[in-house]
């Protein structure tokens, strides 16, 4: 595993005060009723299993010491059902860290980052931070990363974008196009996929890629699919030249004991995906369907949210959806007539599609 001493951190950052300056969290909203459904933040409604909830209560008792050793056999077992090498991982409190340090670590005043849009919004915010130049490129027609238009945006881009499938609408990027991007990216630069949504499709990751190329870096996450969010634990995979480059700028970053176990039991639920991807997926085509039929346009999504074209401005709706307790969103700048709708189970949807009908007229 990747290591490396607080005193070199220390000594580090005091050469890098912009990284003082990042935004590192956004202070959340006020609590909300508590019979408010939450289909905002791309949560699982299901929460952790419940063998990682058990796992995570015993590690409590372990709670007075470092939980390194709980993250060398997350890293470990990982690395086992992927068939990469251990020091190919690292693992970081929620892949949104690793995220921000990819961005310090590849890009520059001088080398950009290249990125999709609408798309997760972070990597954006980070390089603004930097003071890199950030240029994005607009889905294509499918909705899918116009690979050829991206990797025309700057020749002398650090790093490359991907989220796949992506956040906000949903949609996969084909396999081929996203080899082809590594392929032919700029000179120098490195190619970061974020998977934080395989698991809700049958599209096959790229972490085995890794293996053979030094200039690709994964993200994964346990905040999905695992139900996680709270618990804070990512994964980013990638040559170890890589991994020691992020770890720079957070080698020590790493969760508390509970949600390290709480990761490692989720890993070992072989039941576990199987049986949330199909709950999403009925959840999700149900409602899509459902919207279609009242004229509604939807993305293709393969993941846990979707975007669907309201042909009104989305702001409002998303506010009078609010107003009924049903929270939803958010709206890109670019797509001002599309809101996210984040996959709840069944009965949330059942709810959603109630307020919805109430609030916003059919489609003619």
């Amino acid at each position: 595993m990747v290591s490396v001493s607080r005193r070199s951190l220390l000594a580090f950052g005091a050469a890098l005060p912009v990284l003082g300056h990042l935004n590192w969290a956004h202070a959340g909203p006020a609590p909300a009723p508590s019979d408010t459904l939450r289909l905002n933040y791309n949560e699982s409604p299901y929460g952790p299993s419940a063998s990682a909830r058990d796992a995570m209560q015993r590690a409590i008792t372990a709670a007075g010491r470092y939980p390194y050793p709980h993250m060398y056999a997350l890293a470990a077992l990982f690395a086992q059902q992927q068939g990469i090498a251990e020091e190919q991982v690292a693992v970081f409190a929620g892949s949104m860290a690793a995220l921000r340090y990819a961005v310090l670590a590849f890009t520059s005043p001088t080398r950009g980052l290249v990125m999709p849009t609408p798309s997760y919004e972070v990597p954006h915010q980070s390089a603004q931070a930097w003071r890199a130049p950030v240029r994005e490129v607009s889905l294509n027609a499918e909705h899918a990363h116009d690979i050829p238009a991206m990797l025309a945006a700057n020749p002398q881009a650090g790093m490359l974008y991907l989220c796949n499938p992506n956040n906000p609408t949903g949609t996969l990027t084909p396999t081929e196009a996203i080899r082809h991007a590594l392929a032919n990216k700029p000179k120098g630069s490195v190619l970061v996929v974020d998977e934080a949504y395989i698991d809700f499709c049958d599209a096959p990751s790229c972490v085995s890629w890794v293996t053979d190329h030094d200039d690709l870096l994964v993200l994964r996450t346990f905040s999905k699919i695992y139900g996680m969010a709270g618990a804070r634990v990512g994964l980013a995979i990638g040559h170890p030249a890589l991994l020691e480059r992020l770890a720079v700028f957070g080698g020590d970053n790493v969760p508390a004991g509970a949600s390290l176990m709480g990761a490692q039991a989720s890993l070992e639920d072989i039941r576990l995906l199987p049986r949330r991807k199909a709950l999403n997926a009925q959840a999700r085509d149900e409602t899509i369907a459902w919207l279609k039929g009242r004229g509604f346009t939807c993305t293709a999504s393969q993941s846990n949210c979707f975007m669907v074209d309201l042909k009104q401005p989305a702001e409002q709706v998303v506010e009078r959806l609010a107003a009924h307790h049903v929270l939803v969103g958010r709206v890109w700048s670019n797509w001002p007539q599309w809101m996210r709708v984040t996959v709840g189970n069944k009965h949330e949807m059942a709810r959603f599609r109630e307020v919805f009908a109430a609030q916003v007229e059919p489609v003619s």
